[in-house]
């Protein structure tokens, strides 16, 4: 008896001792807006050559992947493409407020096909409603951010009436830009990201910044993500690696605070 009590003692004390070891190799999961997808796999495989570690993506539109937390979804850390789905999600109490940080800052773009010919270009009244001719202007959702950045800039320079019942609406920029590119659209608003990642479009114009909220990337850790490495993730995105390939991929990198 003596010895299965010792046995069953020294199983339980191996079973607290591996438990953090088996957290730890398990892959930091990060939910992110879509369109982060080029650079942020960059940064992984950056995190992975330095660290060791792994991170694994889940990609989508920023509402998508908020109400996936919201419903339990196993993630480590939230990047949105806008504050208001950070703020919804801080509401609810389902991110740590301490670890929520402004990463980076984006614009906003006018897209065509790579070979159309364009003279459009994106000005307070601009006739985008007779460039679409019979087309459909490509843009994410009304509830995802690009989409609402993109009625902004729209109202703001007096055009949305004139387009706002020819729009192709999808469920997140990435899927906006593939609109464009396959020729299904003629003209998309996407980030200058996006564009700059797919070489089957063109930029025709950016928008003024002026004309729509601000675009900023805020990340933070999840309430109930288990994964130990998941602060040192989020530290790493911060960091003077994951900041050069932002930076390369067109993104501005926010000043750390």
């Amino acid at each position: 008896m003596k010895l299965a009590r010792r046995l069953a003692l020294l199983a339980a004390a191996w079973m607290l001792v591996a438990a953090p070891a088996v957290a730890a190799d398990k892959p930091v999961t990060v939910f992110a807006a879509a369109s982060l997808k080029n650079a942020l796999d960059e940064v992984g495989a950056s995190y992975a050559a330095r660290t060791g570690g792994e991170a694994r993506f889940s990609y989508a539109g920023s509402p998508a992947i908020a109400r996936q937390i919201e419903q339990g979804a196993p993630a480590d850390i939230y990047i949105s493409a806008d504050i208001e789905w950070m703020d919804y999600l801080a509401g609810k109490a389902l991110i740590v407020p301490s670890s929520r940080r402004n990463l980076l800052t984006n614009r906003l773009a006018l897209i065509s096909p790579a070979d159309a010919k364009v003279s459009l270009k994106v000005a307070r009244g601009m006739p985008l409603a007779k460039a679409l001719g019979g087309g459909r202007l490509a843009v994410a959702g009304p509830d995802v951010p690009a989409g609402r950045y993109a009625k902004a800039s729209l109202t703001s320079l007096g055009v949305w009436n004139s387009v706002s019942g020819k729009l192709a609406q999808a469920e997140n920029v990435r899927a906006a830009l593939q609109f464009v590119a396959r020729g299904e659209s003629p003209y998309g608003i996407v980030y200058d990201t996006d564009a700059k990642a797919e070489p089957r479009v063109k930029i025709v114009g950016l928008f003024p910044d002026s004309s729509h909220p601000r675009i900023v990337y805020p990340a933070a850790l999840v309430v109930g993500g288990r994964n130990p490495r998941a602060a040192g993730f989020l530290s790493f995105l911060s960091g003077p690696e994951a900041r050069a390939v932002f930076r390369k991929h067109g993104f501005t990198v926010l000043a750390r605070r």
